[in-house]
């Protein structure tokens, strides 16, 4: 209780500020392909590593913000995909998290684990992880108290996986996590709805108790995918949105997204070209659409090359009634 009242004290005299520093967002609202059939939408966002000393990282993660609260149909979940903060630490997670709590409002806001929110290799594992636990269940979630949880909007299953280890390029899962994973999904699939799960790592980066590359979390969801829908969100990597791996096929649908905050030629705290890619969501009847968006300048991102798209439209095994 004094750490939640602590937090949420602490951010009126860091986070507004801050906010009203940035000043007013000029982006134009702008909405779903198709707002009445539309079923379930959502923002998905990877790699904002806020960093105390860095204002241009902050302003892009703040004016982005205010972009995904323009969403005429509103939002019904963001996510975050990791690596939140740079190094974890107090002032950067009370930046974090107060600023989304403060500009999405009113959201269903779901926040998972990366690297450098315990550290990035370094520090004090434990203390790092209480620390998300204690802003992310202070301002979003229902007392989690593992890295990996799952919430249902809208019966529809989101699902957050989390890193267990202090590493930096690996993605250690304990067999808890695996064996509830399995339990979740065969809730999921009962729903007779898509299932969306999310990570800061790709399941290629997956590893045993022993440190060895493993299939397991990958054979998981192909299976799964054989009967039932399942979409994978996963950052780390930081490579643009406009990449051809992007979107990609591993037996199920699986979407790498950038580092929102900079990206590959942009200069250290600097914003970049791409710096604001993200992506939204939309569920209707059939399909499912992923819609590569810059939210720092409002605009939907414009396919480049017929090889490279920023919208890909996925027919579903079940239709959603």
């Amino acid at each position: 209780m004094f750490n939640s009242f602590f937090i949420k004290i602490a951010a009126l005299f860091v986070v507004i500020p801050m906010i009203l520093f940035c000043g007013i967002s000029n982006t134009e609202p702008y909405d779903v392909k198709d707002p009445e059939n539309v079923k379930l939408n959502f923002t998905v966002i990877s790699d904002t590593h806020i960093e105390g000393n860095n204002f241009n990282r902050y302003k892009v993660f703040e004016r982005s913000l205010k972009d995904v609260k323009k969403n005429k149909s509103g939002n019904d979940a963001v996510v975050f995909l990791g690596d939140n903060t740079m190094n974890g630490q107090f002032v950067e997670s009370l930046l974090f998290y107060g600023t989304a709590a403060t500009i999405l409002r009113g959201e269903n806001v779901l926040p998972a684990l990366g690297n450098h929110d315990i550290g990035n290799g370094e520090g004090d594992y434990d203390k790092l992880q209480k620390r998300y636990f204690n802003f992310a269940n202070a301002y979003f979630t229902d007392g989690i108290s593992t890295p990996y949880y799952y919430k249902v909007i809208d019966g529809y299953y989101f699902i957050v996986l989390g890193m267990e280890s202090h590493e930096v390029y690996d993605f250690y899962l304990s067999d808890a996590q695996y064996e509830w994973l399995e339990d979740v999904l065969e809730k999921a699939a009962e729903s007779g709805k898509p299932a969306f799960v999310f990570c800061h790592y790709s399941p290629a980066y997956a590893i045993d108790e022993n440190g060895h590359d493993t299939d397991r979390l990958n054979d998981i969801f192909t299976e799964y995918n054989k009967t039932n829908d399942i979409f994978y969100f996963y950052g780390h990597t930081h490579m643009p949105m406009l990449l051809y791996w992007s979107f990609r096929d591993y037996g199920y649908p699986l979407v790498n997204l950038p580092r929102i905050t900079e990206l590959y030629g942009a200069e250290d705290h600097e914003i970049g070209e791409d710096s604001g890619d993200g992506v939204e969501v939309e569920v209707y009847g059939n399909e499912v659409i992923v819609r590569a968006r810059n939210f720092y300048t409002g605009q939907w991102k414009i396919d480049d090359l017929d090889e490279v798209p920023c919208e890909m439209t996925y027919t579903l095994k079940n239709p959603v009634e």
